[in-house]
């Protein structure tokens, strides 16, 4: 995901805390596009909101064992799916495009570029894979899953903003309700997430929550090809979706992230880090786009993370439905 901020012409507001930020915001009537982006440390919100839906809800907690359960089922016992007549599996997209002024209503050819960038990046089309090293490319994926634009829903809303706190996912709450999340991936893009001291670029749902939530949320500014994204942000959200932690185990060397060929990290990853980057004595896997390298230096799945997000559309699988 790359981490940027809006040129000097644009410099009106500093994001200093989620509370004080949007406050100030909105007292002074400012927009989202005329606001520096100030990246949260965490810039991927997902862990952070699973900890507070877990909780707010201790039943989560069970139906996610249950999924990691059956995932660990599903790749000792080489469990397969059904798939497309040519060997994918085809997940349509909703877009729920929730704005409050023109740039925030983003194009139809914006989120057709975000769903490129998916079939890129889940199927060995990344522009920029020839720079993996030679140590994990005899590792890299193609994952074989093929995404496709279903239907765009707009919303318009007077919010200046939103907390990662699924509130527009819901037509009462001025957002957007899911579309048949068992059959189709729902991403809602949105203005501004203040979050723990910055923004967020986005956040997905784990398998297990509730359908009523199910799907990812993006900021309209990192969704697709424009001038601060290439759409990676989109692909680690996604890759939440499918069950994937962030590569380093979100926590210290020791930390796991359920998967054996992603080598051990101390923590996230910034910038275009120069390999080899070292920590808890092997070569992390900066290039792994569930790590939080900008988005041009983010080329790759692994063996072991395909055998994770697929497990999730085998027979018993929370996606199942999906790859039928």
């Amino acid at each position: 995901m790359r981490k940027v901020f809006l040129s000097v012409a644009a410099l009106a507001l500093i994001f200093t805390s989620c509370e004080n930020s949007g406050n100030e915001a909105e007292e002074q009537g400012l927009s989202s596009e005329n606001q520096e982006i100030v990246i949260s440390k965490d810039q991927c919100g997902t862990m952070g909101v699973l900890g507070e839906k877990l909780e707010q809800n201790p039943e989560l907690a069970s139906r996610m064992n249950a999924v990691e359960l059956h995932t660990k089922e599903a790749i000792k016992n080489k469990l397969t799916s059904r798939l497309a007549s040519d060997g994918t599996i085809e997940i349509p997209v909703v877009f729920h495009v929730i704005y409050r002024t023109e740039s925030e209503n983003i194009s139809d050819s914006q989120l057709q570029s975000q769903i490129d960038a998916l079939n890129e990046d889940f199927n060995l089309n990344n522009p920029a894979r020839n720079t993996i090293p030679d140590e994990f490319a005899s590792v890299e994926s193609n994952v074989g899953v093929r995404f496709t634009l279903e239907q765009v829903i707009r919303v318009y809303s007077n919010k200046r903003q939103w907390r990662p706190d699924d509130s527009m996912k819901f037509t009462s709450s001025g957002g957007s309700d899911v579309v048949n999340p068992q059959e189709f991936l729902n991403i809602w893009v949105v203005n501004n997430m203040p979050y723990r001291g910055g923004n967020i670029l986005g956040y997905a749902q784990f398998p297990g929550g509730d359908w009523s939530t199910d799907g990812v949320v993006l900021d309209h500014r990192f969704t697709g090809d424009t001038q601060y994204s290439t759409g990676r942000t989109g692909t680690h959200e996604v890759g939440h979706w499918l069950n994937l932690r962030h590569i380093w185990g979100d926590g210290g060397c020791g930390a796991t992230d359920y998967v054996d060929d992603t080598p051990d990290a101390d923590g996230p990853s910034r910038g275009c880090p120069v390999y080899p980057t070292v920590s808890c004595n092997s070569n992390n896997m900066t290039m792994n786009f569930m790590d939080y390298s900008d988005d041009e230096c983010l080329n790759m799945f692994t063996e072991g993370q395909k055998e994770r997000m697929m497990a999730v559309f085998t027979s018993g699988g929370f996606r199942e439905t999906m790859a039928q």
